[in-house]
Order: C-alpha cells, then sequence, then structure tokens
C-alpha cells in the first residue's frame, strides 16, 4: 500500500524520511478556518483529518497521514503569523511564558471511515525577553510560516528556556506516535524507533531531549 504525506511542509517531510519508508506528497487542498470558541487542540484535530481526508480521491488506494501544529498561550490559539509585525507580537507575549504545542496526527486508511486520530501535547518554556535577540531572530524571517512564529529546530530555539514532551511534535510531527499508527495499519517501519530517538538526528533534538 502508498502512503501519502498530506502536507507540503519541508519539516514533516523530514520527519517522516527519518522513518525509512517510501511515501509521496500531495498538496492538501483543504482549506484551514478557524473557529471561534474552540481549543488549540480541538482545531489541529480538524485541520490534521481535513488534510487527511481531502486528499481520498486523489489517492483512494493509499494511507493518508495528516498533520497539524497549533499553540495555545493560556485561553489564546496561535497559529502561523499573518506577517512580521503579527511574528513580534507572537512572540513578546510569549515570552518568559509557558505555552503548550498540539500537534494532532490523523491517518485515513481505503475510505473516510477508517480514520485514527493522535495528539501529541509539549510545553515549551521561553525566555525571558531580550530585545535584542528578538529583533535579531526577526530579521531573519524564520518566523513566518511557523505555528507561533519560531522554529525549535531553527533560530527560534534561542528563544527557548526547556521543553517538556517530545521534541519532534514540537517540530511538527510526533513520529514515534506515526510509527506506532503506521505499524497497526500493517505498514512496520524499517528503522529501530527507539534507536532513533536514542540518536537524535534531527537539528536541535538533543538541546531539547538529551
Amino acid at each position: 500500500m502508498r502512503l501519502i504525506l498530506a502536507s507540503t511542509s519541508p519539516r514533516r517531510k523530514e520527519l517522516l524520511t527519518l522513518l525509512g519508508l517510501r511515501f509521496d506528497i500531495v498538496a492538501p487542498p483543504f482549506v484551514e478556518q478557524v473557529v471561534p470558541n474552540r481549543s488549540a487542540e480541538q482545531q489541529a484535530v480538524a485541520f490534521a483529518v481535513g488534510k487527511a481526508k481531502s486528499c481520498i480521491e486523489l489517492c483512494s488506494d493509499a494511507l493518508i497521514l495528516g498533520s497539524d501544529t497549533l499553540i495555545s498561550l493560556g485561553s489564546e490559539v496561535l497559529g502561523k503569523p499573518a506577517d512580521s509585525a503579527d511574528a513580534e507580537s507572537m512572540l513578546r507575549r510569549m515570552a518568559g511564558q509557558t505555552h503548550k504545542i498540539f500537534t494532532a496526527v490523523a491517518l485515513v486508511g481505503s475510505g473516510p471511515d477508517l480514520c485514527e486520530v493522535q495528539v501529541a501535547r509539549v510545553s515549551v518554556t521561553m525566555k525571558a525577553l531580550n530585545e535584542e535577540a528578538l529583533s535579531a531572530y526577526l530579521r531573519t524571517g524564520d518566523s513566518l510560516g511557523k505555528a507561533g512564529a519560531y522554529s525549535i529546530q531553527g533560530g527560534g530555539a534561542e528563544l527557548i528556556e526547556r521543553i517538556e514532551g517530545d521534541y519532534t511534535a514540537a517540530v511538527g510531527l510526533p513520529i514515534r506516535i506515526v510509527a506506532d499508527m503506521l505499524r497497526r495499519r500493517g505498514m512496520p517501519c524499517p528503522v529501530d524507533v527507539d534507536r532513533l530517538y536514542a540518536r537524535k538526528p534531527y537539528p536541535n533534538w538533543a538541546r531539547f531531549n538529551p
């Protein structure tokens, strides 16, 4: 059976590649629309399921993997910033605070009713606000296109004090969860996942999950 990653995220592609599986990438036609009064976790689940199911007609003979990552800062839901000013506002609000990352994964089988969903949760504590470090990071443009306006695998790591949870979920795809979901659908990974987590072969992984 084919495996489809319903995502155009280079980070999810890189993480899924670590499992040693062959897969194809399809850009999901699903349109993300934030719903008021819905939690970050609920919306991440809805988006992950929507991305996966939107590819069924394109890939009816495949297992389809959809994923989405959202952040909650208190009751506020943070997605990708609209522009650099929005990114700066997000990072200022998160400075010195602990926020939660919710990465949902949906695996759809040969029909829309065969859908399994799992959610990984990570707590991230940001360093206190440092104007020089914030300005330097914003100038890189790395904050755009990232949930919460930072990349833990890139320069955004300098703004983070610590995390609690699976680092790969913070990046955007909890690969241990994905490996378990695929195994239950008859697609075991050719790599040893425990050994993979011990080696941590991805930028900044060992830094935050020593």
